[in-house]
C-alpha cells in the first residue's frame, strides 16, 4: 500500500506527501502547556478504549469469545511437536472454576484481594490472570529473576497469602521463606505440575496448604460462582519493576490503562494490519513482538554468511533495490530480491510474519532500515515504560524512516520538560520526557515518596529519558536523566547516552561505561560479540579463538579506536570518549544480576562486580 492510501486509510487529512502531514504534526498537535498528541483519532479526546464492550480486560477476553464464536484461544507445543489449542470456552470454562475454587477457599472477589502468580508464559498463567479477573481480583507477578529478597518483598508489601506456581522448585522457594518467618502471610500454595507428597507435608508442617491446581479447579466447579466483573478504574494487575538499585517497586495498572494503551495500537495500525526459531517457524505467527539485541542478531548473522567480497556485495545491492521501495510505501515479499536472496530469512520466522514490533531498547537504523527490506513486512518501533502500560509512542504507518520511536499514541499526551544540568530545554524541542493520559500507571505501591518522584500534581508521568521532537514530529531518545554524574572537573555525563551509541561497534556486543566524581575521565568494561568479533579481528590480522582474542591488548586497543571514531562520528565531547577498556568474555545477564529482567544494566551491581578491573584501568592512564 503507498504511503498516501495508508494515509487515507487512516482517515487523516490530505497532504501532497508525508513530509507534509508530519512538518503540520507540531501545529495540529499541541496539548496542553505545549504537550503533543496523535493526530490519529476521529475525537479531540484521548483514546481510552476501541471497542464499547471492552473496557475491561474481562470484557476483551468475553469480545474475543463471542467474535471468535469459540474460536481457538491459547496455544501450546512440547519440542518438536505441533502447536495444540485451547478453545474460548475451554479457557473461560478452566477461568472461572479457578476463580470459584479461590472464592471458596476465603479468597475475596474484591481489588483489595491480590493474588501471586509465579511462573514462565504458559496456558496456565493467562487462565490463572482471568480467573482474577472474572472475580475482581488482582494480579501480582512473581519473578525469581529480580534479585535475592524480592519475593519476599513483593509477597509482604502485596499482602499476598496465595501464590500460583508453574513448578515444585519455586513452590520450595517461596517455602524456604515461610520456614524462616520471613512471609507471615502466605498461606496457599497452587501448583500447575504435578509434585510429590514430600512437598505437601513440608508445607503442612509450616502452616502452607499445597493443591494442584486441577484441585482447585475441580472445587470451584462443585460450588460455582456468578462472576464480579471489575470496572475500569479497577486495580487488574501490580507489576514489580526492578528498577536498577532499592527494592523493586510494584506499578499499580488498572484495568482502563491497559485497556488504553492496547487500544491505542489499535488505533495506529488499523488501516494496515493485514500487512525462538523452531517455535516461529511451528506456529509461523503474523506478529512478532521482538528486542533490538535480536533484531542486530539476526542483522549480524544474515551478513556474517555473506562471507565473500561479492556476496556481500550482491546482497547490499539486493538490500537497496528493496530499501528505495520501502521509501516508496511499498513492503512486500514477492519481488525478484525476495525470491533470489531474501525468503530463506523470511523462511527463519516462519514465512507468514507481517508484522514486528520492537522496543525496550533504541534500535539501530541501519538494522531497522535493513530488515524492513530483507523480511518484506512492517517494522514498527515504540517508546514507553511499565509505569504508562508499556507504550506511550509508535511508528505512523507510512513512515517507514529510522532513528526515532514515532509519534504519541492516540491514548497520551507528551510533553518535554527543561533538564537544566544537561542544557536541554523544551523551547529548543529537547527535555525529559512526560506522558499523561488513561494508560499512565495510578502510582507505586505503598510508596508514596517514589510514587511522588514519578508522578507529578498534575497527573503527568516523568520518565527519566530524554526526548527530542524530530522536525517530522516524531519522538527521539537522546539521552538518560537518572543515571547522570560528575566527573572531577565538574562536566555532567550521561553513559547510556554513550553506550548507545558504542554498542553500534561491530565487534562489541555489551557496555558498561564507568566515571565518578573523583575521576577526571571515563572507562569502559566490554564484552565482545562472540559470533562477530573473530571474523571482525581476522580482518584485522588478529587471530585465535574467542577467549584468546579477549586477552589479546592489541586487538583491545583497536576496539577502543573503533569505539572512539563512532563517538566523534555521534559529537560526543573528549570528555564523553573512554580512554581505557577492560575486555569481559562473559555476557551480562538476569542469571548473574548484572541486567534486570528487562535487559537494563544494573548499574551499581556493574560497579562492584567489576571494581578490580576499574581500578586497574585508572591506575594505567595518566592524564
Amino acid at each position: 500500500m503507498q504511503a498516501q492510501e495508508i494515509l487515507r486509510s487512516l482517515r487523516l487529512p490530505e497532504f501532497d506527501d508525508l513530509s507534509q502531514f508530519f512538518r503540520n504534526l507540531p501545529a495540529t498537535a499541541l496539548g496542553l502547556a505545549g504537550a503533543r498528541r496523535s493526530v490519529i483519532g476521529d475525537s479531540p479526546q484521548l483514546l481510552t478504549h476501541y471497542y464499547d464492550d471492552a473496557r475491561t480486560m474481562y470484557e476483551v477476553f468475553r469480545r474475543g469469545f463471542s467474535i471468535s464464536e469459540n474460536g481457538p484461544c491459547l496455544g501450546f507445543r512440547k519440542p518438536k511437536q505441533p502447536y495444540q489449542w485451547l478453545s474460548y470456552k475451554e479457557v473461560a470454562e478452566r477461568a472461572e472454576a479457578l476463580g470459584s475454587g479461590l472464592l471458596q477457599q476465603g479468597c475475596k472477589p474484591s481489588t483489595k484481594q491480590f493474588i501471586g502468580v509465579f511462573a514462565q508464559n504458559r496456558p496456565e498463567w493467562i487462565i490463572s490472570e482471568l480467573a482474577c479477573y472474572t472475580y475482581s481480583m488482582v494480579v501480582v507477578p512473581l519473578y525469581d529473576t529480580l534479585g535475592p529478597g524480592a519475593i519476599r518483598y513483593i509477597v509482604n508489601t502485596a499482602d499476598i497469602s496465595t501464590v500460583i506456581c508453574d513448578k515444585p522448585e519455586k513452590a520450595r522457594i517461596l517455602l524456604d521463606h515461610v520456614e524462616r518467618r520471613e512471609t507471615p502471610g502466605l498461606s496457599s500454595i497452587i501448583l500447575m505440575d504435578p509434585f510429590e507428597k514430600e512437598l505437601t507435608e513440608r508445607g503442612s508442617r509450616c502452616g502452607v496448604r499445597i493443591q494442584t491446581m486441577q484441585e482447585v479447579e475441580d472445587c470451584g466447579r462443585e460450588s460455582r460462582h456468578v462472576p464480579v466483573p471489575p470496572r475500569p478504574e479497577d486495580l487488574s494487575i501490580v507489576c514489580f519493576t526492578s528498577g536498577t538499585t532499592g527494592n523493586p517497586k510494584g506499578a499499580m495498572l488498572t484495568h482502563g490503562n491497559v485497556v488504553a494503551d492496547f487500544s491505542g495500537f489499535l488505533k495506529v495500525t488499523e488501516g494496515d494490519i493485514r500487512l525462538l526459531s523452531d517455535d516461529m517457524k511451528a506456529l509461523r505467527p503474523t506478529i512478532f513482538p521482538v528486542v533490538p539485541r535480536l533484531l542486530n542478531r539476526m542483522y549480524d548473522k544474515i551478513f556474517s554468511q555473506a562471507d565473500t567480497s561479492l556476496k556481500r556485495w550482491i546482497l547490499e545491492f539486493a538490500a537497496r533495490r528493496k530499501k528505495a521501495e520501502v521509501r516508496n510505501g511499498i513492503i512486500r515479499n514477492d519481488s525478484l530480491w525476495d525470491k533470489l536472496f531474501f525468503n530463506k530469512i523470511q523462511a527463519s520466522l516462519g514465512g507468514c510474519v507481517r508484522m514486528i514490533v520492537t522496543g525496550a531498547a533504541p534500535a539501530s537504523p541501519t538494522v531497522l532500515g535493513f530488515l524492513r527490506a530483507a523480511l518484506g513486512c512492517q517494522v514498527y518501533e515504540g517508546y514507553g515504560q511499565t509505569e504508562c502500560t508499556a507504550g506511550c509512542t509508535f511508528t505512523t504507518p507510512g513512515d517507514w524512516t529510522s532513528g526515532h520511536v514515532g509519534a504519541p499514541l492516540p491514548c497520551n499526551l507528551i510533553r518535554l520538560k527543561d533538564v537544566e544540568e544537561l542544557n536541554y530545554f523544551a523551547s529548543k524541542g529537547e527535555g525529559e520526557i512526560c506522558v499523561k493520559g488513561p494508560n499512565v500507571f495510578k502510582g507505586y505501591l505503598k510508596d508514596e515518596e517514589k510514587t511522588a518522584e514519578a508522578l507529578d500534581q498534575e497527573g503527568w508521568l516523568h520518565t527519566g529519558d530524554i526526548g527530542k521532537w524530530l522536525p517530522n514530529g516524531t519522538l527521539k531518545i537522546i539521552d538518560r536523566k537518572k543515571h547522570i554524574f560528575k566527573l572531577a572537573q565538574g562536566e555532567y555525563i550521561a553513559p547510556e547516552k554513550i553506550e548507545n551509541i558504542y554498542i553500534r561497534s561491530d565487534p562489541v556486543a555489551q557496555i558498561y561505561v564507568h566515571g565518578d566524581s573523583l575521576q577526571a575521565f571515563l572507562v569502559g568494561i566490554v564484552v565482545p560479540d562472540s559470533e562477530v568479533m573473530p571474523g571482525w579481528a581476522k580482518k584485522r590480522g588478529f587471530d585465535g579463538t574467542y577467549a584468546e582474542l579477549c586477552k589479546n591488548k592489541e586487538l583491545q586497543q583497536a576496539i577502543m579506536e573503533d569505539m572512539v571514531r563512532l563517538g566523534k562520528e555521534s559529537g560526543l565531547h573528549s570528555f564523553e570518549q573512554v580512554k581505557a577498556i577492560y575486555i569481559h568474555s562473559d555476557m551480562f545477564s538476569v542469571q548473574n544480576g548484572l541486567l534486570t529482567p528487562t535487559l537494563k544494566a544494573k548499574r551499581p551491581e556493574l560497579r562492584d562486580y567489576f571494581k578490580k578491573q576499574i581500578e586497574e584501568l585508572y591506575s594505567s592512564i595518566s592524564i
